[in-house]
Parts: structure tokens; sequence; C-alpha cells
């Protein structure tokens, strides 16, 4: 199975090798995303992200993805506090699905299958069991997988939106360039965002369009949230003060 970020040893999900096994909930138990400065985000996450992080999008290849930033530097994620607690109000759903992960295995390619990462600290004999006694899966991992569905159907739709902004030719390349108080510059590159200026010059039908689809609230929120930019300054110099 291909390493998937954050995800160190993920196996697909069984009932007779987990049928023992739970899950411990708690909020302290975000270390695990400590060293990534960005996730994937989907559209309908725009509007609760935009009032607390910064929304840019990437590209790979071909592809371009919305992602949020959680950091300045490489490896590095200024929204988990020193004892491993998510420090914002809203957690985005890349975050929130670990340790469970719809991913295709070596045995079946062409088919997404429940996998859980058995690296992960939260994972043993005490807190929210897997299966029941029986073998069948608890209300709990019912209700893991239908959020890893319901993700991945959204993240569908979010890939749709990034098509239709790319064919309006609407994505212009961004840098972001923070100054700390102690005068340092920091800057990072590949960064892409929506060109509001070409927004407003689309032909009736298309910003219609995109009207209708619900996706042109998703593109202001975008835009709102680059003002979160320097509040990612502002993290960083906090926390090199307590460093210090």
């Amino acid at each position: 199975m291909a390493q998937i970020i954050f995800y160190e040893k993920p196996v697909p999900l069984n009932k007779d090798v987990h049928k023992d096994w739970c899950i411990k909930a708690a909020d302290n138990l975000y270390g695990f995303s400590r060293i990534t400065n960005s996730v994937l985000l989907a559209g309908v996450e725009f509007a609760h992200a935009a009032k607390e992080y910064c929304i840019v999008f990437t590209k790979a290849g071909e592809l371009i993805m919305p992602v949020v930033l959680l950091g300045l530097r490489n490896d590095e994620n200024l929204f988990v506090d020193g004892d491993n607690r998510w420090d914002a109000h809203y957690v985005p759903a890349f975050v929130r699905r670990y340790p469970f992960i719809l991913a295709e295995t070596d045995q079946e390619k062409d088919k997404k299958t429940v996998c859980i990462d058995e690296s992960f600290i939260g994972f043993g004999k005490e807190g929210r069991r897997l299966f029941e006694a029986n073998g069948e899966p608890s209300e709990f991992l019912n209700g893991a997988i239908k959020f890893l569905q319901d993700y991945q159907a959204q993240y569908q739709r979010t890939e749709i939106f990034v098509n239709r902004i790319k064919d309006l030719d609407l994505f212009t390349e961004i840098k972001a360039q923070i100054q700390l108080p102690n005068g340092q510059n920091l800057q990072m590159g590949g960064l892409l965002g929506i060109d509001e200026n070409k927004l407003l010059q689309l032909e009736k039908t298309k910003a219609l369009e995109l009207f209708r689809s619900g996706e042109l609230s998703w593109v202001y929120a975008h835009l709102l949230s680059m003002g979160n930019m320097q509040r990612l300054g502002e993290r960083l110099a906090k926390k090199e003060q307590l460093l210090t």
C-alpha cells in the first residue's frame, strides 16, 4: 500500500484481526499531524475553515488541490500545541478522519477499502469498540465509515469545482510572504489563488453557472481567508517566543 500522509502503518480493517480492538477518543491525540504544514480541504469546508485558516491551492503536475495552510515552514503545524491538542475551533475533515481512511490495497487496486493506522496512539484495548461480539461493525465504526464515504463524495465534488475554476482561467500564482516581529521574512512559493479581477470580468452566463452551482460562495470564502495569512506569522512568532 502506498504511504499516505499521517499513516505510518495503514492496514485493511479486518473483523478477525481487529475484533477486540478499540479507538480511544481524546482531545490530545493530534500529535500525528504535527509534521505537516498543509492538508487537503473539501469545498464544503471552505466557509468554516475561512474563519481561522488561509485557504490556497497547490499544483502537483496537472492536478490542482485546495489546502489549508497550517504552517509557514516545512514539517511544522502551528495548530497543534505542546499537549497535542488542536488549537482552533474547526478541525479539517482530512485530519478528523484519522486513523481511518479509504484506500486502494495491493490486492484490490480498483476498490476502496476501509483501512486503519495500527500505529495510532489511541488504537488499543480501551475506548470505542470497532466490532461487536458477533463480528458486526459497531455503531462507532459504522459512523466512521459513513464519514469516510461522505468525505470521498465531497472531495469528488471539490474536484469538479477546481476543474471549473481552471477551465475559466481564474487561477493566479500567489506568494505567501510574512514578516515576523524580529524582522525575519518567510516566503512560500508554488501557491495558487483565484483572481478576483478575472472573476468580475466573467461572462454573465458563466458567472451565473458558478453562482447556481453554489461554488461562488466557496470562491469568496477562499478570498476572505487570505486575510488569515498574517495570523500564521503571529502564531509562529508566539511559538518562537515560547522557545526562547
